[in-house]
């Protein structure tokens, strides 16, 4: 196996040779499960040719799994204080680019230049949806993005009309959502409370909204989760600062039923939606 060689990382021993301690303000969770980091590696089914943006380094355990199938991997950390554990870890992989910095604040064409590349993050759940904004709204778009995220958001992404939910409908939008594994909390150091999930995502060729239509859509769905206790005609009322009798008709206009809620509606249903030109 192209695995063998990787040698078992200890996250606390690396810290502790630093003087470091894991950022719960980061939510600092360091992956170090060999079976699980195989598993990640394995999701994201990296040719010799690719090149793979990893968001979240950390100490570089997943890093070095990504390294012995791509062409080349950019991982971008952005707690400063884990730079140097981070590039000693990787000292002996030189296809590895270590890039200091805020994902969100970075343009993905000055971290990758090679179209459909693969996206490997660890990452925080409540900046999922903005990360995958970032990365599927730039001019280089990868082609798959596996998340390590908690288990009960990476079951939400993956909910079906009806249980639907504003982050479920973020990702979706934008390519095919499943859950690969389940990653127990022992995994990670330190054990967060709760377990999680591979999440993969294959993006589609283009969005199921068109792109002219892409800005509406998040401000419909936003308004329309914003109550998510109350019907569309309410909360569509509220969240576009329209009178009821206008999101009534907007809805009617799109055969939608102004009684709905808006985890009930589909994503073909928003994009009716979003073609009407009433919409403010």
């Amino acid at each position: 196996m192209k695995y063998t060689n990787i040698p078992p990382l200890n996250a606390a021993a690396v810290l502790k040779q630093y003087g470091l301690r894991a950022d719960k303000s980061l939510g600092q969770n360091f992956l170090q499960d060999d079976s699980v980091l195989e598993k990640i590696a394995n999701t994201a089914e990296i040719l010799e040719d690719d090149c793979v943006l990893e968001i979240g380094p950390g100490l570089g355990s997943l890093t070095r799994y990504l390294a012995v199938s791509a062409k080349q991997v950019t991982a971008v950390e952005l707690d400063r204080d884990l730079l140097a554990p981070l590039r000693a870890v990787l000292s002996p992989y030189q296809n590895v680019r270590v890039v200091h910095g805020d994902i969100l604040k970075l343009p993905i064409s000055e971290l990758i230049d090679q179209p459909n590349y693969i996206v490997a993050a660890n990452i925080p759940y409540n900046i999922t949806s903005a990360i995958i904004r970032h990365l599927l709204e730039g001019d280089i778009k990868p082609r798959r993005v596996v998340l390590t995220i908690q288990k009960e958001v990476a079951e939400r992404i993956c909910a079906k009309p009806g249980d639907l939910s504003l982050l479920a409908l973020s990702v979706q939008v934008y390519g095919q959502a499943s859950i690969a594994a389940k990653i127990p909390a022992a995994a990670f150091h330190p054990a967060p409370s709760v377990d999680s999930a591979i999440l993969r995502i294959d993006i589609y060729n283009e969005p199921l909204i068109p792109d002219n239509l892409i800005n509406r859509f998040f401000k419909l769905v936003k308004a329309g989760f914003a109550q998510k206790r109350k019907t569309l005609r309410n909360s569509l009322s509220a969240g576009l600062h329209i009178p009821t009798s206008e999101a009534e008709a907007l809805l009617a206009s799109a055969n939608i039923d102004p009684m709905r809620r808006a985890e009930t509606l589909s994503i073909a249903e928003w994009n009716s939606l979003c073609e009407k030109r009433t919409i403010p």
